[in-house]
């Protein structure tokens, strides 16, 4: 009879697994260990009540805190600062015994297994790393909103949004959905990752080799409007498939951009595994259809590259600390190099329009002082003190700090016109880090993304450009580089190179070091009385001065400091910037090599 009921019962589980989806099979997941529980009643003044419940603990003291930071950010943030009316009990509602040692955690004892959790939380920043709450929408990054316990990082949880149904508000997340309004994560790591969306927001999608590619959009335009928006992000999404040749296996079939364009947003972009958050306070009628598409592009090349293609410094991401990377140049970088070259490549962006566009990040790359300080390693190094990082105490960042957005997206630019010199391309290049590191998901170091280039490009070339431009702060030969596809690079020399802002004679920033200005002795707060024989007034102001002198003048200039008048010589250097322009004419139209070397870097790739 045992063997029989035993047969029976094998029976029943067999069938009863067959007959459930595999993402479904909620007896696959982990132990659910950790079940939240979000409401909201009183939006009106950006609060959310949350309540938690931690089982399965082991006896003895525990500790609960909130992160101090959030995936795709590399500072700390302290999203402590809004948790309050914080209640611990045991499982019969007796409250337990707490020690604080940090601003972050509360250690906890006399527990009985099970430990509940209540507070309120206030959040107004709607953006991609805090949280807001209104009377608008739930926008809510997870470290921002959830307390958790770090010993059951590991285990399973579970969450409920309470959404507002009298304001018409939907769950839009890479959760997986469970049922109702009830939602799953596999461990914390993901659980963190995952922002969610509640509001009355419209949503798009298409299918891509049997995956779902979802846009969710709050905002207060219209239906149309969103519909002409969504054909843009579909060539967007299309282009990027294009470089690497398939799109990520996302972990539930889908993936979904969360956008909210609205007036009380913060612009902001952030990437996560298999979403991202979208936000501006441009609406689609009011340039959001052109202005916002660039940050859809850049966000979505990360759930390749940063998000699989996983630099090891962030593996896996510390929410205790600060996360450093040296490879963010790379990361973020070349991300920032792809994000306009895929709207030009998707015809959302006229050839010469982004080739004229480049002049910007060119310029403020290459003439920045900062680059004899830090190599583009050291200044990704940097992370932690400017990704929305905020001190009170003066810094000389102008002068010693490149962003490793831009830097990288430079050097993108240097070595994919590199490649093309020898016959080769970017796009071959990062299609071959992504199957050796990204699709395998196996975290890569600095030397790694230099032993790939060599495997691909030649071992000369390889550590030439890694010993260079990476380890070192070379400037690439952009002329000839530019030249190969019909650009010109021009440096303007002719022009004065002053190297500060003044606002009616005051000098309102660091001066910038190896420029006139700095040369002088002149400093931020100074205000500046003369400079040669011109006298500065409402009625001349410093433009006009400039006028009058070139390279390599020299003359005096008067200025007043801490309320004491001095006297300076000031000698004129050259302006540093560049400019950068297609360089066909119809007298000089370009030469067949050139034509067909441009449509290889800048035409469609599908």
């Amino acid at each position: 009879m045992k063997k029989v009921l035993l047969l029976l019962l094998l029976v029943f589980t067999f069938a009863f697994a067959e007959a459930q989806p595999a993402s479904e099979n909620i007896s696959s997941n982990p132990e659910v260990s950790t079940n939240y529980s979000i409401s909201f009643e009183n939006a009106a003044h950006h609060e959310a009540q949350i309540q938690v419940t931690f089982s399965n603990i082991a006896l003895g003291e525990t500790e609960i805190r909130m992160s101090r930071t959030s995936p795709g950010r590399y500072a700390l943030h302290e999203f402590i600062k809004n948790v309050y009316q914080v209640v611990i009990t045991d499982s019969q509602g007796n409250i337990l015994e707490t020690n604080r040692t940090d601003p972050y955690s509360w250690k906890v004892s006399g527990h009985d297994g099970t430990i509940k959790l209540s507070y309120t939380l206030f959040a107004n920043r709607g953006g991609g790393t805090y949280a807001q709450i209104d009377e608008t929408h739930a926008h809510l990054n997870i470290p921002a909103t959830f307390m958790y316990m770090p010993s059951l990082a590991n285990q399973g949880m579970e969450v409920t949004f309470n959404v507002r149904e009298d304001l018409h508000w939907k769950v839009a997340t890479q959760l997986k959905h469970l049922q109702g309004n009830t939602y799953f994560a596999r461990d914390l790591q993901y659980f963190m990752d995952s922002p969610t969306e509640l509001s009355n927001h419209s949503t798009r999608s298409f299918d891509v080799d049997g995956q779902t590619i979802n846009f969710v959009l709050h905002h207060n335009g219209t239906e149309a409007e969103l519909d002409t928006y969504f054909e843009k992000v579909k060539k967007t999404v299309l282009q990027q498939k294009a470089v690497f040749g398939e799109l990520p296996q996302y972990d539930y079939g889908a993936y979904s951009f969360l956008a909210c364009y609205i007036s009380n947003a913060s612009g902001d972009g952030m990437e996560h595994r298999n979403s991202t958050i979208l936000t501006s306070t441009r609406s689609l009628a009011d340039g959001g259809l052109e202005g916002n598409i660039g940050t859809v592009s850049h966000e979505f090349f990360h759930c390749w590259n940063v998000e699989r293609i996983r630099p090891q410094s962030l593996e896996p991401f510390n929410f205790e600390e600060a996360n450093m990377s040296g490879e963010l140049w790379f990361a973020e970088g070349f991300t920032s190099y792809y994000d306009d070259l895929t709207l030009c490549r998707a015809g959302l962006i006229k050839q010469e329009a982004f080739i004229n566009g480049l002049t910007g990040t060119f310029n403020y790359v290459w003439t920045s002082p900062g680059r004899q300080f830090f190599n583009p390693i050291e200044m990704s190094y940097q992370a932690p003190f400017v990704d929305a990082a905020r001190s009170v105490d003066p810094v000389n960042r102008g002068n010693t700090f490149i962003s490793y957005y831009s830097y990288g997206s430079m050097l993108g630019l240097a070595l994919d016109l590199s490649l093309r010199e020898k016959g080769l391309q970017l796009d071959d290049y990062m299609k071959l880090v992504w199957t050796t590191f990204g699709k395998q998901e196996k975290p890569y170091t600095i030397s790694d993304l230099q032993n790939t280039l060599n495997s691909y490009a030649g071992k000369d070339f390889g550590d030439a450009f890694f010993n260079n431009y990476i380890h070192k702060s070379g400037m690439p030969n952009y002329k000839r580089l530019f030249d190969m596809v019909g650009v010109t690079l021009v440096q303007n020399t002719s022009e004065i190179g002053f190297g500060a802002q003044v606002r009616k004679g005051v000098v309102t920033s660091n001066t910038t070091i190896g420029l006139s200005a700095y040369n002088a002795g002149l400093e931020n707060g100074d205000t500046i009385i003369q400079i040669g024989e011109y006298v500065l007034s409402d009625a001349l102001e410093l433009d006009a001065v400039l006028k009058n002198f070139k390279p390599n003048d020299v003359t005096k200039v008067v200025f007043e400091r801490f309320g004491n008048r001095r006297e300076a010589t000031m000698t004129f250097v050259a302006n540093p910037s560049y400019s950068i322009a297609v360089s066909e004419t119809k007298e000089k139209p370009l030469t067949k090599a050139q034509k067909k070397a441009r449509a290889a870097w800048l035409e469609s790739k599908e």
